[in-house]
């Protein structure tokens, strides 16, 4: 089982990131596909950022993450976007929006 870290642009942070979501390992990130992967990230508390989703992307492609440019990244966007509302911009309790900012909201594995 490989590290995260073998995956293409993605380094430590990333598989600490991860890690917090129960992905340990390359084998699982490319089973889920990059918009799983990616929803699970954002479920555990990650901060959305598109960068880090297209890097994630273009990894599991084995590319560059400068490679995604023009109609490729503007796609990319909208995937993201969709990911982002449904995964983080959901509505919750200030509560729950409290715990999940400061890294405490723990998410139900099913």
């Amino acid at each position: 089982m490989a590290s995260i870290t073998t995956i293409r642009n993605l380094g430590p942070a990333m598989e600490t990131a991860f890690a917090q979501a129960g992905i340990t390992t390359a084998e699982q990130v490319a089973e889920l596909g990059a918009d799983v992967a990616y929803a699970r990230l954002l479920a555990t508390g990650t901060r959305p950022h598109f960068i880090g989703y297209y890097v994630l992307v273009m990894g599991l492609q084995g590319r560059s993450w400068n490679d995604c440019q023009g109609d490729e990244k503007k796609a990319l966007r909208v995937r993201f976007d969709a990911i982002k509302a449904s995964s983080f911009d959901a509505p919750r309790s200030e509560l729950e929006q409290f715990m999940r900012q400061i890294g405490l909201f723990e998410v139900k594995k099913s």
